[in-house]
């Protein structure tokens, strides 16, 4: 018997849709308890770590992982979760930065922070998540909870141009696959929104000569950093707005300096 499992979450999948499917897959595992270690957002995909019988139990020890991402900025637009799936905001402006512009802002990002968490997010305060309390309304009468997050590198892999044509095709084929959810605790959000979500995007992506910039970066951080909140600090760093396009998780496990030097010492794969 498997002590855990690394699967794949696709985009649009729920991590406990991705554990039903593989357990359809593996019926031996079927009646088998499993959780997973270290959440993904409904958009983002990759790496998902599931604990898997007694080793449930231990998840404590898996949650302070490190993590490595690549994910794609857009630049000049903003949505109120940070990512594809919120509303989205325009600039109305162009902005390119140069390569050394986005590195310096990157910079200032490696190391230890106390940060809000974020308004759409799965953190409860007085019980109710805080995505919750954003849907509800009732943000403005709660005080949002911090936490330390931790980058140990951003790399800045390239700087591309999206137009507008391509960009709809990409957000379009994302935006049909947003999963729903039948859980009663979540039926103010079961829909994330979708129709508000696609409308707000149609507005957007109705100048079909508009370009906008692609920051790809692969970032390796600690538990509980939020990419899609690193995205919207990067934008402000570089004079405008900014919303993650794209997360994608590549690894996990632990990483141990030697003395500059940091380097993965355990894999979970």
């Amino acid at each position: 018997m498997k002590k855990y499992v690394v699967l794949h979450k696709r985009i649009g999948q729920t991590p406990l849709e991705t554990i039903q499917e593989w357990q359809e897959r593996n019926p031996k595992y079927s009646d088998i308890p499993a959780t997973y270690a270290g959440r993904l957002d409904p958009m983002a995909s990759g790496v998902l770590l599931v604990l898997l019988g007694e080793e449930c139990k231990k998840k404590d020890k898996y949650l302070g992982l490190d993590k490595e991402y690549e994910i794609e900025i857009l630049l000049d637009l903003s949505s109120d979760t940070g990512d594809v799936l919120g509303i989205i905001s325009d600039t109305e402006t162009c902005s390119t930065p140069s390569l050394n512009e986005v590195q310096k802002a990157c910079k200032k990002e490696v190391g230890s922070q106390t940060l809000p968490y974020p308004a759409f997010s799965s953190k409860t305060v007085d019980g109710v998540p805080l995505f919750l309390h954003s849907l509800r309304g009732t943000l403005s009468s709660i005080e949002i909870p911090t936490h330390t997050e931790t980058f140990h590198s951003i790399k800045v892999s390239s700087l591309a141009n999206i137009t507008s044509e391509q960009l709809q095709k990409r957000v379009t084929e994302m935006l049909a696959v947003v999963p729903h959810s039948d859980e009663p605790t979540k039926e103010l959000g079961a829909d994330f929104r979708i129709h508000a979500v696609r409308n707000s995007w149609t507005t957007v992506l109705l100048q079909p000569e508009r370009t906008f910039t692609l920051i790809r970066l692969r970032v390796t951080c600690g538990s509980g950093a939020y990419m899609r909140t690193l995205a919207e600090r990067i934008g402000v760093s570089l004079g405008t707005t900014a919303l993650a396009l794209s997360i994608h998780r590549t690894r996990m496990g632990t990483r141990t300096s030697f003395g500059p030097l940091s380097v993965w010492t355990k894999l979970y794969s």
